[in-house]
């Protein structure tokens, strides 16, 4: 049952009388639920008992870490089809997204189980002191990665599991022994109330300190401003807009001690399509992108926004067929009718630039809130001229830049910003024979693609989700894959410490058998 209510810790709370609905873009109505918005008090209670629950939570071993996330993805499963039906209610997207989604989010917590049991995710590096060293003594430094403290979690609108109460931000916090404070996403109240009850209930059977895990509800944008000011709050994570995200970097920043804000925002992930790759599969690349832009109504932060090539026969003809394929895709829900007028309001300005030629449009009646997909084109010397119009358009809808040569093309890809993924279609030899375009993408991307699409991300450890600004607030880091988890430590050193009283990584006798870095050399062996 939907209490409405915010989790302080193992306790409801219902304090304030501010009160929202989540809303149904499906049936165009609000659901039944009333959801009440965090206070002051109870954010500052949540905060507190987080700040008292990191004492010892940081402390705890990783097995006893691990269990407690495994827990969660337990407690999920065990909400079956009530957390599905939920879903859907309040996000419009079908039931295998919502399956596949759980399955996610539960296969990012065992993920993060599983490098915690491992172990060497601290980085120990041990540098042996030599007393004897001449000129002057070396001394014995060691050093590992220790959480930083609580955590302050947004949910994101497009992801209602995987990237929201219990997702990859939430995870790979508890992960590093950080507890965490969710602010929920508005869209999805329920949907978090669910999960929220999921956490606790693995906090309690695996005896987490209470504060480990809360959430707050919030349909306006205090209670998130109030978290990243809290003092308490040692660093934010943040899966939204690029205008959502820069406001809570810039406002972190304002602090007497400022904070990172890990913030993953807007991207039109770039697709450059070489010749060779249309020599044979124009056909079949125009579909794939057909399929991919539509997506999930194109509600993916990795939508390919912006496709590129050098004008010729075959590229004309990539464009003819992806227009004519676009124009036959039947339109699904987007989120929220608020995201539906964005997505409108945003192709309308492109459309009035004047700039841009229609390529292909779905021109069939759709229900409320169905986004109808849309492509256009432009010659590169205008959008290059134009940077309104590398602007993210939330939605199923992308841009085909038509440049008049290679050099055009590397002059387009150098005049945008920061991006998440850059994808390259083409073969090996032509990629040798086009370095220079190669790098200019590499340049403004976190992940480069070779022959696919952007739209999904694999959870593993290699993928790096990240991007320059604005894709993200930190290229360096990643919201996706275990590599996650190093946004939430810092590392300590220790000169000439007691061998007894260090941590057990640092130990001679490595009692918890892990990698580590030894006078240069990875071993697992003891010193």
């Amino acid at each position: 049952m939907i209490t409405g209510k915010n989790t302080i810790g193992n306790q409801s709370s219902a304090s304030g009388t501010a009160t929202f609905k989540t809303f149904n873009p499906i049936e165009n109505r609000e659901t039944p639920w009333v959801f009440h918005q965090a206070t002051t008090d109870e954010i500052n209670q949540a905060v507190q008992l987080a700040t008292e629950a990191f004492q010892q939570y940081k402390n705890y071993s990783g097995s006893r870490k691990a269990a407690f996330l495994r827990a969660i993805a337990d407690e999920i499963a065990a909400l079956g089809d009530d957390l599905i039906h939920t879903y859907i209610a309040e996000s419009g997207l079908p039931e295998g997204r919502a399956r596949g989604e759980r399955g996610r989010t539960m296969g990012q917590l065992r993920a993060f189980a599983d490098l915690l049991e491992e172990g060497s995710w601290v980085e120990a590096i041990i540098d042996v002191g030599q007393p004897d060293k001449q000129p002057m003594a070396k001394p014995d430094i060691r050093k590992m990665l220790f959480p930083i403290g609580p955590v302050a979690v947004f949910g994101a609108s497009n992801f209602p599991l995987a990237f929201s109460t219990a997702g990859g931000d939430t995870a790979s916090a508890l992960a590093a022994g950080c507890p965490v404070v969710v602010k929920g996403h508005p869209l999805h109240a329920a949907t978090g109330e669910l999960v929220s009850i999921a956490i606790l209930k693995a906090a309690e059977k695996t005896k987490m300190p209470n504060g480990v895990f809360s959430n707050l509800n919030s349909s306006g944008i205090t209670v998130g401003q109030e978290l990243v000011l809290h003092p308490d709050i040692k660093a934010v994570g943040f899966t939204g807009s690029i205008a959502g995200g820069t406001s809570i970097y810039k406002l972190a920043n304002t602090r007497e001690v400022p904070i990172p804000v890990y913030a993953e925002m807007g991207s039109v992930n770039p697709v450059v399509v070489l010749p060779s790759a249309l020599k044979e599969k124009t056909v079949f690349w125009a579909k794939q992108y057909a399929s991919s832009i539509t997506n999930g109504t194109g509600q993916f932060c990795t939508n390919p926004g912006l496709i590129l090539g050098v004008k010729s026969g075959a590229f004309d003809q990539f464009i003819e067929v992806l227009g004519q394929e676009i124009a036959q895709i039947t339109p699904t829900s987007m989120l929220h009718p608020n995201i539906f007028k964005a997505f409108e309001k945003g192709v309308d300005e492109v459309v009035a630039s004047q700039k841009t030629t229609l390529v292909g449009a779905y021109q069939g009646e759709a229900a409320p809130n169905q986004g109808k997909a849309k492509v256009v084109t432009v010659d590169a010397g205008v959008f290059i001229e134009q940077p309104m119009l590398h602007r993210e358009v939330f939605g199923p809808y992308s841009m085909i830049v038509q440049c008049e040569n290679d050099q055009e093309l590397q002059s387009a890809i150098a005049s945008l910003e920061g991006q998440l993924t850059g994808t390259l279609l083409g073969n090996a030899d032509e990629l040798r024979n086009k370095a220079g375009i190669v790098d200019a993408l590499k340049e403004k991307v976190g992940r480069l693609i070779l022959n696919g699409v952007p739209t999904g991300v694999e959870v593993c450890a290699a993928m790096h989700h990240g991007g320059p600004f604005p894709s993200t607030t930190n290229a360096k880091h990643t919201s996706v894959g275990v590599s996650a988890v190093t946004r939430w430590v810092r590392p300590v050193a220790y000169q000439d410490w007691p061998l007894e009283l260090l941590p057990e990584a640092l130990q001679n006798d490595n009692p918890l058998n892990i990698h580590r870095i030894v006078d240069g050399a990875h071993t697992a062996k003891v010193i």
